[in-house]
């Protein structure tokens, strides 16, 4: 019996020095907070950017603005005015108009936020002929 017993212990303390495999420590010491924060001005710098590319195509304007949106925040005027300018160069009115309708179902219950952005835009939807969906119509369906 006292053998029996000795063997149970010393099994026990074996299982208690072996190693645990080394994904459990990695997991436990991540850090996200120790990254470089972007400014709001890198911020809009890098998505004018992004729109002001040459060789954009209609696949990379709808990913950048589906990835804008998802983000909480309403564009600024000139991040809008770039997307709308590459909507423009691919000769897609359909896109123009769906981020008009993007940044207004963004802009949620703040009232002000979406005159501002068209009073913004004006000069800039005037020049490249696109109509807001309030113009269409298509702003009560």
């Amino acid at each position: 019996m006292f053998r029996a017993a000795v063997r149970l212990s010393f099994s026990g303390v074996r299982s208690l020095t072996r190693t645990q495999p080394g994904c459990q420590a990695l997991l436990a010491s991540r850090c996200y907070s120790h990254g470089k924060q972007e400014t709001e001005e890198e911020f809009d710098a890098r998505w004018v950017t992004y729109f002001n590319k040459s060789d954009i195509d209609a696949w990379e304007l709808r990913k950048g603005m589906n990835t804008l949106i998802g983000y909480d925040l309403v564009p600024e005027p000139k991040i809008v005015e770039a997307a709308l300018r590459a909507c423009r160069r691919l000769n897609d009115l359909a896109s123009a108009i769906r981020i008009l309708e993007a940044v207004k179902d963004k802009a949620g219950p703040h009232k002000d936020i979406y005159p501002y952005l068209l009073q913004e835009l004006k000069p800039t939807l005037e020049e490249l002929g696109i109509p807001t969906p309030e113009e269409l119509g298509i702003d009560k369906v």
